[in-house]
């Protein structure tokens, strides 16, 4: 028996807080039974969400994948142009590890693998997110100071943690990132007077953009998956 959330995860549904929410409202049932926070469940039980049967994953898919300028991250939304489910057609049903706004670009990992997800997404562990970011001025050394040492956001009363920056242009910079606040590179760069032109996100954790197209995906090799598993503080064996 597993907690249904976890379940949900596991299952590569979503991650464990998305499927919370899910559950709340009203959107999951098992033995078709309106679901409720905390249940826990086994292979036996017909789950459902969205009147859709879920079952467990048989094999573990993690790609990597360049989303576009103009691709909205969200499974169903009636208002967007496009979204990454409308973009990615891949045989097996895969979900996001973190977003990327929709006039930003780069790397993202998709997997069914809810367990992944769960601990990609887990702030506390720091895992590094890389950027190249271009801006509507010149690049000062008080700017790539202030971002450094982080930068109060007064929108969301919070001061951004310390974060490795670097110029590589007049206008360019690189920053590593290890936590995932709302627009925050955004809003970093708004409150220190400066707007973001363009940002393309080129690494994530171990993996990297590398030669990949816009719009192009592709699986992980065995060495990346397992280095990325274990990054996460799962094993081989709970991985694969």
């Amino acid at each position: 028996m597993v907690r249904l959330n976890k379940y949900l995860a596991e299952c590569g549904v979503c991650s464990r807080r998305e499927a919370d929410r899910l559950i709340q409202q009203g959107k999951v049932t098992v033995n078709g039974q309106r679901a409720v926070s905390g249940m826990q469940v086994c292979d036996q039980d017909v789950v459902e969400v969205n009147r859709r049967k879920i079952r467990p994953v048989s094999s573990k898919v993690v790609l990597a994948y360049y989303k576009p300028v103009g691709i909205t991250c969200t499974e169903k939304d009636k208002y967007a142009e496009k979204t990454i489910v409308d973009a990615i057609k891949f045989p097996v049903r895969v979900t996001y590890a973190g977003r990327l706004d929709k006039d930003s670009d780069g790397l993202m990992i998709l997997t069914n693998d809810g367990e992944l997800i769960q601990r990609m997404m887990k702030g506390s562990n720091g895992h590094e997110k890389e950027y190249v970011v271009k801006v509507d001025k010149e690049i000062t050394e008080d700017f790539l100071a202030d971002m450094a040492k982080g930068v109060y956001l007064k929108e969301l009363d919070q001061t951004t943690y310390p974060c490795k920056i670097t110029r590589v242009g007049k206008y360019t910079f690189r920053l590593i990132l290890t936590q995932g606040l709302n627009r925050q590179i955004k809003r970093m760069c708004e409150t220190l007077g400066y707007k973001v032109k363009t940002l393309t996100r080129i690494r994530v954790m171990n993996i990297e953009l590398g030669d990949l197209k816009s719009g192009e995906y592709r699986e992980l090799d065995s060495r990346e998956c397992l280095e990325l598993y274990r990054l996460c503080g799962l094993s081989h064996t709970e991985s694969f």
